[in-house]
């Protein structure tokens, strides 16, 4: 379902007036020192508003909504630095369900999932980290037991809704594993950026159920949703440091005269506008032909996924340099932002994989 400008601005609206609430800095900072790395209460909240839903039909408790609908929430979230598994759980977990589970699965596993109740994460890519089929490292056998690793799972420590990519003797597949199966371990990483979690999940004849017959075209489905939403939100996060830089650019004052009025740094101001425009046209154009079922959808998404991660990273670094002294400063949310940007451009594939893809998109 998709619905029109006017109530998609209501629903960006309704994201941002909750999050501008509950997902301040000082509670950003908070959150991320924490245990479990996200606020439960922001996420039941969030599971109130439909949004851990969106993907999720309605007659199964979700809002039935598409791409459009989810990269404009994701520009709110990514604008607040969000830390907690919505693009895990709600996005891919989710999207990945929807392409490859049976009716029985998504009957038994979607509910829980759009109402909070349950937190996903989908275990793709081996050591590599390429998030493609050749990438993937974990081995189903004739049994059904898992043997292998996956690596840079996103919230796998928070998540009890397990699903993980494995060969098989007739390609890949997608299978679902207890949180307590036998030979199955889960070991937290050490992250670059402590508001997006990450885990390494370690299989020794683990016992597992695949979820349907589909392939690797059910990964990429679910990973295309996720490129969209994590390029939304590099939309929003490089937005909002702009926004703070301009607002800093305005109030600083050297040699009697606000920063904002020297030309270098107006110049520079001017080429990070451009930088965030581009990027929100890369994320709004992708997520419109997704919705469309577009046949050129492939090269949409995938050039969203390098414009929107490198466009944020080149805003950060700007920012902390334009900023002075301040900006190097942990203290300064520059720095936040700059830990979201570089885990953007890891995640769900990076920019080189887009790029092949792009270019494989247009037949060169």
């Amino acid at each position: 379902m998709t619905i029109s400008v006017a109530e998609r601005a209501e629903l960006r609206s309704a994201v941002r007036e909750l999050l501008g609430d509950r997902c301040t800095e000082d509670h950003v900072r908070g959150v991320m020192a924490s245990d479990d790395g996200f606020d439960r209460d922001l996420w039941r909240q969030l599971a109130e508003q439909g949004l851990l839903g969106m993907l999720v039909d309605d007659e199964l408790g979700g809002l039935g909504f598409g791409a459009l609908e989810l990269e404009a929430v994701a520009e709110e979230t990514g604008a607040a630095l969000l830390p907690a598994p919505f693009i895990s759980s709600a996005v891919l977990t989710v999207a990945l369900i929807s392409a490859a589970g049976s009716d029985e699965d998504k009957r038994r596993l979607l509910p829980g999932l759009a109402a909070g109740a349950a937190i996903g994460t989908v275990a793709v890519t081996g050591q590599s980290g390429t998030w493609t089929a050749e990438g993937v490292d974990v081995e189903a056998g004739a049994d059904g037991t898992l043997t292998g690793a996956a690596h840079y799972v996103t919230w796998g420590q928070a998540a009890d809704v397990l699903l993980v990519v494995a060969r098989t003797s007739d390609g890949v597949g997608i299978f679902e594993v207890a949180p307590d199966a036998t030979g199955f371990t889960r070991t937290a990483v050490t992250v670059f950026d402590p508001t997006v979690r990450l885990s390494t999940f370690t299989f020794a004849a683990t016992p597992a159920r695949r979820l349907g017959t589909a392939g690797w075209d059910a990964v990429q489905e679910a990973l295309d949703y996720a490129v969209i939403a994590s390029a939304g939100e590099q939309v929003g996060g490089s937005r909002r440091l702009f926004d703070i830089t301009v607002d800093y650019l305005k109030t600083r004052v050297q040699f009697g005269r606000q920063i904002g009025s020297f030309q270098a740094l107006k110049h520079m101001a001017a080429d990070l506008l451009i930088e965030v425009e581009n990027a929100t046209s890369a994320a709004q154009h992708a997520a419109a032909e997704k919705a469309a079922l577009s046949e050129t959808s492939d090269g949409a998404v995938a050039l969203a996924g390098f414009a929107c991660a490198e466009a944020y990273e080149t805003v950060a670094m700007n920012a902390i340099q334009m900023h002075g002294g301040i900006g190097f400063t942990w203290e300064h949310p520059a720095h936040l932002f700059l830990r979201r940007a570089r885990t953007g451009l890891q995640l769900f594939g990076g920019p080189r994989l887009h790029r092949e893809r792009y270019l494989v998109s247009k037949g060169a």
